[in-house]
């Protein structure tokens, strides 16, 4: 007995010290990992410095309150996440630090008309109902305001365009012991909160949270959406494939859930161009890249060769790129693996039209030539990207939301103002970056930055700003429920009338 209990104990002791050199940190550590993450920002990243903010007034004062105590490898993630946040880089983050996720409201939550709605899902029915029809809206948490909680949650997603963080913030107040951490609040079971109706009388109800298995399915609408997550076997699936693409009423639908690859999923591109063919004589198109988190360019470029008129050029994005200069091969190909080219890549026509593009655009940030490369331009040139296709001349309309991301953002900014296009929904979530990783060796956290900055043709960034709708159309009720998509449903009316 006595040789077991030695076995456990050193069993134990073992564990223990894995777990404190895991988790635990000092000061010296921290130090190291602050001074080497520095010089990558210093030196590497891309929007640090233009919004104003110094992330290194942030490492002093945290250093300051290390009191020569072990620190938690997730407090020290999390101040990481809260500060990168700060900086305005869409494309960062923070990773490899864990907090706890063991309790859960077994309710769902969605942003609806600038309130918060409480819901429940029917798994039978496969829609969301009001979890209280007499009292709809969440008001506060344990008596703090959501207003006090939202804007402090996700503090990685602090400087999004304010739609697309309020839908995800919104929606992860279900995992309020994670929430809950964030904000450095100890966590009661149950937990008071405070609802509203529509005329702002309030109802107090305490809510026992749950574990993992019993907590509420997460309003998510890519979740309910067929085949929205592509696995790699299925990115040549003809017959899912075909399932993005319809003509109903002689207006053509096609639905690209990811900014896919030519190489990747050459039997998609196969069947847009087939189904291009088809949609021919439709009397319009649409093009829905509502809740698409990004990928490559390359459905921009071959959309465009249907969509830009033949002898027409555009400047349709500007960029510069961070590191050291003239710029290497290596970095130069990763620009023209996004179509960016320099100046002097373009051809006499090419030149021309960015010498008048020029002459009017305004960035909005003066970025420092010692830093920063020339412009790199993003060109559709009808006459080389139109070559075995026709010009689709009918209106096309691009269907957006608050979670088109990354490239799938550059194509609503890229199309946004030419002839016969509409961007339609809600504003994007905006971002661009060329992005680079790194890990820090002391704390072993993950992170990644972007080296690029990204201009629209107005000279906005589009990181925490993205691109406003022509036509703006929100949710409804009953598309929040997932009885109707309502966004689509409204566009085709408005396209039925034209």
């Amino acid at each position: 007995m006595k040789i077991y209990t030695v076995i456990l104990l050193s069993i134990f002791t073992l564990f223990c010290n894995a777990q404190n050199d895991t988790d635990y940190l000092m000061k010296s550590e921290i130090e190291n990992d602050l001074r080497i993450l520095d010089g990558i920002l210093k030196n590497q990243s891309s929007y640090q410095g233009l919004n104003g903010f110094d992330y290194r007034k942030d490492f002093d004062n945290y250093l300051d309150q290390l009191d020569g105590t072990k620190i938690t490898k997730s407090s020290f993630g999390l101040f990481l996440s809260k500060t990168i946040g700060k900086i305005g880089d869409r494309h960062s983050y923070i990773k490899g630090y864990d907090l706890p996720e063991t309790l859960y409201f077994p309710l769902s939550f969605a942003p609806f008309k600038g309130k918060v709605l409480v819901l429940e899902y029917d798994k039978a029915n496969k829609e969301y109902a009001f979890w209280n029809s007499e009292f709809p809206y969440l008001k506060s948490i344990n008596n703090i305001p959501l207003d006090q909680i939202l804007p402090k949650i996700l503090p990685s997603e602090q400087l999004a365009p304010k739609s697309s963080y309020s839908l995800l913030a919104i929606r992860d107040l279900r995992d309020i012991e994670t929430v809950f951490s964030i904000l450095n609040i100890n966590l009661p079971n149950s937990l008071f909160v405070t609802l509203t109706n529509e005329n702002g009388i309030e109802k107090g109800v305490d809510i026992k949270l749950v574990s993992d298995e019993n907590k509420a399915y997460l309003w998510d609408e890519r979740f309910h959406k067929k085949n929205f997550f592509l696995r790699e076997e299925q990115l040549n699936d003809i017959e899912i494939i075909q399932q993005f693409f319809t003509i109903k009423d002689n207006i053509g639908y096609i639905q690209i859930v990811d900014m896919l690859s030519i190489d990747d999923s050459p039997v998609f591109f196969e069947y847009l161009n087939d189904f291009m063919i088809k949609a021919k004589e439709t009397d319009a198109l649409i093009i829905d890249v509502r809740d698409n988190g990004g990928g490559t360019r390359d459905l921009i470029q071959e959309l465009a060769g249907y969509f830009v008129d033949p002898n027409s050029v555009y400047v349709v994005n500007a960029t510069r790129q961070r590191g050291k200069l003239p710029l290497n091969d290596e970095l130069k190909k990763e620009l023209h693996n996004r179509f960016l080219f320099s100046r002097d890549e373009l051809d006499r026509r090419e030149q021309n039209t960015v010498d008048k593009f020029m002459t009017s655009f305004e960035p909005m940030y003066n970025l420092d030539n010692d830093k920063f490369s020339e412009y790199y331009y993003y060109i559709f040139n009808g006459q080389k990207i139109t070559k075995d296709k026709y010009h689709y001349n009918k209106p096309i309309c691009i269907l957006t939301n608050e979670r088109s991301f990354s490239a799938a953002s550059i194509l609503v900014s890229t199309f946004k103002g030419l002839p016969n296009m509409k961007i339609v929904g809600v504003n994007t979530d905006g971002s661009s970056g060329n992005s680079q990783r790194f890990e820090l060796p002391n704390s072993e956290l993950r992170g990644k930055i972007s080296t690029m900055v990204s201009f629209q043709k107005n000279g906005k960034i589009l990181d925490g700003i993205g691109t406003s709708p022509d036509i703006k159309i929100e949710r409804s009720l009953d598309q929040i429920f997932l009885k109707e998509d309502h966004q689509l449903n409204r566009l085709l009316e408005i396209l039925r009338m034209e």
